[in-house]
């Protein structure tokens, strides 16, 4: 067994360095030992804080780069996929330019395979035959921007960016890809410039224009479009189509990676470096940010360092206190040399204990030659001491107002000057009041600027005197009037009573003020008027019965020339605007009513055999009773039972005409909270006798748990009504066979706008609608009908719009044929939301 080696002071080498550190511990103060016995706990503890962020962020690099890596996948796969869409509208391009080169087509034939290929193809937007000379052959364009067409057969191209793409395919005689500068953004485009050959010589292009929104669209794989955010840029990566993930917010700044997203760019061949493929991972997990653990041990290491730095500060504490006295007291005396507010201190018998400097500069008097003095001050003028003795008893038995009071100080060279004294009372460290503390403002400056406003009012109030609107201005908690013009007077006279009539009915705010707190300067002083006076104008049209007029009501808050906020109120007579208004109700009430009365005409054989199913069913139940109590062959339970049979029967009639009655009822319009359910019940209940009588099924479903809509429900209901009887005839017009006539009403929520709305669609089997009858199917008086008036839809679309809806029609496909054609209306949710109904009802937007 070995044994340490001795030192040469007697101690082993082993002993020696724990020896050195309790001699250097105990040479320490004992100041020093509390500092080193705090800062080793609080270092093991962000030590180990410091382990745990860094092993997070190891884990969460490695997360990124694997995530990067499958982004970069992705998007070469969806590269492929785009190139080779491009590709195959390039041949079928080549196709057509090889055919009009070996003069085996004609403009009209071109025309027809054009079509074909922009019909076939959503991404193909315009395919353009241009000959040499830079003139238009034919062109072919979506339906959709028929309207539009800017390439007219016959017109030549007008100079732009076209003509230097047209030059290099003439040039090169290959295919040329471009952008135009010209194309909008809310629809980027596309161009590809291919040449037509004439025995070896340049005879003009065909151009093709892609949508590139559409190309994105139904080139990228909806799988790589539902994993990521996809977007086509240009080659100033401005986006072209789709949406960008935006930037996030860095919460974490210790945590550089909490807003990195994994994205990766490519360029699109044959396209070139002038159109880009992006694709944006969606954030798929919470991160470090987000991980339960990483926060509990934060959190744990953050309270278990507090302790320790509280444990610490309580140690220093009483040390501290003392130097933060002298520090505090040597800062107030600094703070009141330096203030430009004259402050004076009185003790209970009213002499002067204290002044600072900004009270001996405004006065002229020095400290010395204040401190200690009585009533009356040197800085009284002469002949206000009677005033100025006044206001001091005022003052030492605390009667000063808050706002504090106004009068004038003499200088020590004889010079006066305006000032405001405020007054508040000196508390000593016992509680107990020692005296008054005083601070004087020069205001000298401020009454000039009142006065030169005073001037000013002189001035306007000859233009205000000729304006033909009524125009009154009135302090705030006062009812005395400051202003009315020559039109207020006319209407209310000389008081205050129609200014204040005026904001009562508009609903405007006017503060009323105690009069315990207003002196004969300024009651509003130390008021923050600056957000009212600079605030927008407040208007209302109100009814004013005393005149029989409509006025429009405006008003806003202003400081009055001698400093007061008041209250301004112009009232303009909108009399014949309002009767006009009121005249175009009426009349808009009438045509729904008139459409009302149409629909229920075009219906009244259906309501007829409606109501002869209950009628014959009495009349049977009738004259059997009759006859078998003439035979005397029924008993009382067979003529109860069949008086019951009747009486369902009349019930029956009599709920099928109350129900017409009410539809074609006409009342005033009565928006109201309504039940979705309900409103669909009462029109499916009315449009079934249409559907019996055309031998249509009808399919209705409504979402579960719908908000109540603020609606005039009759105005919806007709809405419904109509929608749902033109899709019946427009299956009976198409005479589908029985398997095919049905028509199909959903109730969904849905966000639109931005707004939580309710979507209310009609869906037919029918013949669908041509692109002639769309594009006028709102217009009024347009009707596809012999018989129709045209004034249906359009009823229905303003009753929509009225509820600040919106309504649309489109046709239903199967491959290029019509299968049917759906109308659909949305109505905003204005009131309470009911957030737990959208979210179990699946909104889509």
């Amino acid at each position: 067994m070995s044994h340490p080696t001795p030192t040469p002071h007697g101690f082993p080498q082993a002993i020696a360095p724990r020896a050195w550190w309790q001699r250097w511990w105990s040479s320490q103060s004992s100041h020093r030992q509390d500092r080193f016995a705090m800062l080793a706990p609080l270092a093991a503890v962000l030590l180990f804080l410091a382990a745990i962020v860094a092993a997070f962020g190891y884990l969460r690099l490695e997360e990124v780069e694997r995530e990067q890596e499958a982004v970069k996948r992705d998007l070469e796969y969806a590269q492929q996929r785009l190139r080779l869409r491009l590709l195959e509208r390039q041949e079928q391009l080549m196709r057509l330019a090889r055919d009009i080169s070996n003069k085996e087509m004609d403009p009209e034939e071109f025309m027809a395979r054009a079509e074909a290929l922009v019909v076939q193809y959503p991404e193909l937007q315009a395919i353009t035959w241009i000959d040499a000379s830079r003139r238009i052959i034919a062109s072919q364009v979506t339906p959709s921007l028929a309207a539009g067409n800017p390439w007219v057969a016959g017109e030549k191209l007008k100079p732009g960016d076209t003509e230097t793409t047209f030059g290099l395919a003439r040039d090169l005689l290959q295919p040329v890809y471009s952008q135009p500068a010209a194309s909008t953004p809310t629809m980027p485009l596309l161009q590809l410039h291919t040449p037509l050959t004439e025995q070896g010589h340049f005879a003009g292009v065909i151009l093709g224009e892609y949508s590139i929104d559409n190309l994105l669209r139904y080139a990228v794989p909806t799988e790589i479009s539902a994993k990521y955010a996809v977007t086509l840029l240009d080659s100033r990566d401005n986006v072209l189509a789709g949406r960008a993930i935006p930037e996030r917010q860095n919460s974490m700044g210790f945590l550089p990676w909490a807003t990195h997203v994994n994205e990766d760019e490519v360029p699109v061949s044959p396209v070139g470096n002038g159109l880009i493929l992006r694709a944006q991972a969606w954030r798929t997990s919470l991160g470090v940010v987000g991980s339960g653990l990483f926060w509990l041990v934060c959190a744990l290491s953050a309270m278990t360092a507090w302790m320790l730095i509280a444990n610490w500060r309580h140690t220093r504490r009483r040390m501290h206190t003392q130097n933060a006295l002298v520090a505090e007291t040597t800062f107030r005396r600094a703070m009141e040399n330096s203030m430009l507010t004259g402050m004076r201190a009185l003790d209970m018998q009213g002499r002067i204990t204290y002044v600072n400097p900004a009270f001996c500069q405004m006065t002229g008097w020095s400290e010395a030659e204040l401190v200690g003095r009585t009533a009356p001050f040197p800085y009284w003028p002469e002949e206000d001491h009677p005033i100025l003795h006044a206001r001091l008893q005022e003052e030492l038995s605390g009667k000063i107002p808050p706002a504090g009071v106004q009068f004038r100080v003499k200088r020590k060279d004889g010079s006066l000057f305006d000032a405001r004294l405020y007054v508040s009372p000196l508390i000593d460290a016992l509680g107990k009041q020692s005296g008054w503390m005083t601070s004087m403002t020069d205001i000298t400056e401020p009454n000039r600027i009142r006065e030169q406003l005073s001037a000013s009012y002189e001035r306007f109030t000859t233009v205000l005197e000729a304006l033909d609107a009524s125009v009154s201005v009135a302090p705030l908690g006062s009812e005395e009037l400051l202003f009315a013009n020559k039109l207020y007077r006319l209407w209310f006279g000389t008081q205050a009573t129609g200014h204040l009539q005026l904001v009562e009915q508009a609903g405007m705010p006017e503060q009323r003020l105690s009069d315990d707190g207003l002196d004969d300067v300024d009651g509003l002083a130390g008021l923050p008027t600056g957000t009212l006076t600079t605030a927008r104008p407040e208007n209302a049209e109100i009814y004013v019965a005393q005149l029989g007029k409509w006025l429009e009501v405006r008003s806003r808050y202003l400081n009055w020339v001698d400093g007061r906020l008041a209250q301004m109120v112009i009232a303009t007579d909108i009399t014949p605007r309002r009767e006009a208004e009121e005249l175009s109700a009426a009349q808009a009430e009438r045509a729904h009513s008139a459409s009302r009365l149409i629909t229920m005409g075009e219906m009244a054989s259906s309501v007829a055999h409606e109501l002869n199913q209950p009628l014959t069913a009495i009349n049977n139940y009738c004259s059997g009773m009759v006859t078998r109590i003439k035979d005397k062959k029924i008993t009382d339970e067979d003529l109860l039972g069949a008086l019951e049979k009747t009486s369902r029967q009349a019930q029956r009639a009599g709920q099928i005409i109350q129900r017409i009655r009410s539809f074609v009822k006409r009342s005033e319009p009565n928006r109201t909270l309504s039940d979705v359910p309900g409103m669909v019940a009462e029109a499916v209940e009315l449009a079934e006798i249409e559907f019996r009588r055309r031998n249509v099924r009808l399919t209705y479903h409504i979402a579960a748990r719908l908000p109540e809509l603020r609606v005039d429900p009759i105005l919806i209901e007709q809405v419904l009504v109509n929608l749902m009887k033109n899709a019946a005839e427009s299956i009976d017009t198409a005479a589908r066979p029985s398997a095919r006539r049905n028509v199909e009403l959903r109730v969904l929520p849905k966000i639109e706008e931005g707004l939580r709305a309710v979507e209310f669609s009609v869906t037919d089997t029918g013949q669908g609608l041509a692109p002639e009858v769309m594009e006028r199917l709102f217009e009024a008086f347009f009707s596809t009908k012999a018989e129709g008036m045209g004034i249906g839809l359009n009823l229905c679309r303003s009753i929509v719009e009225s509820h600040h809806g919106r309504m649309q029609a489109r046709n239903l496909y199967n491959g290029q044929e019509v299968v049917g054609c759906c109308f659909s209306f949305w109505i905003p949710v204005t009131d309470s939301p009911q957030i737990d109904a959208f979210k179990d009802s699946g909104v889509t937007a």
